[in-house]
């Protein structure tokens, strides 16, 4: 069936309000299954609650790591991870060390995600880039360096530094991972038109707080 056809079950529902408490989460999962949405994201204090609701639902658990810096220490990434999944949740978004890929330090860029990847036993690990941080050949080192390490997804942005998800960012992720990873456009995502173009381009999967807006249209 055509992606544009089944919107809903590429996209993260997304809740990352730091301000957000347990009725919300309550919300958010009972909005998911009527929509089948592909996840739920929350924060990893909220996912043992979202488990517990989506028990037996087709929509899965996704929770952050390093969020929303990126700058935290490799070994306590890793950590949460492993916390992360004990606690339920069924996909994890990381955020890379950007300042190392910046930097030339590959090595550095690699263990990060790595870390990440072994501390998630299994579950798959979307790394967020921050292509508004990138040039087009950071984004590209970036997007091969992940994949190297292990991730499941490369991803756009978190939505809380600068930039957007774009057409052009998900076409050049795309060409870069062709059919070894997934690729994940977030930051921004506010329209069906927008979801659909992302989609179009080569996008896997949506990340969206908008997606009641976007589904409802």
């Amino acid at each position: 069936m055509d992606k544009i056809d089944k919107l809903a079950s590429y996209i993260d529902h997304t809740l990352l309000n730091v301000a957000a408490v347990p009725a919300d989460i309550e919300q958010l999962c009972r909005e998911a299954v009527e929509y089948d949405f592909a996840s739920v994201c929350v924060h990893p204090s909220h996912i043992a609650r979202a488990a517990e609701l989506l028990a037996g639902e087709k929509s899965m658990v996704c929770s952050v790591v390093g969020f929303p810096s990126g700058s935290t220490l490799p070994e306590v990434k890793m950590l949460e991870a492993m916390r992360a999944v004990e606690k339920g949740a069924q996909e994890l978004d990381m955020v890379v060390n950007i300042g190392a890929l910046k930097a030339g330090d590959r090595n550095a860029f690699l263990h990060d995600i790595f870390l990440t990847v072994e501390g998630a036993g299994g579950v798959p690990v979307k790394a967020i880039i921050e292509t508004g941080l990138l040039d087009d050949d950071q984004k590209k080192l970036a997007c091969e360096l992940a994949v190297t390490a292990g991730a499941s997804f490369v991803k756009t942005c978190t939505g809380f530094a600068p930039g957007c998800a774009s057409v052009e960012d998900i076409k050049l992720m795309r060409s870069i991972v062709g059919d070894a990873a997934g690729v994940k456009a977030s930051g921004g995502i506010k329209t069906y038109d927008q979801a659909k173009q992302l989609l179009e381009a080569g996008a896997s999967r949506l990340g969206t707080s908008s997606s009641l807006e976007i589904v409802r249209r």
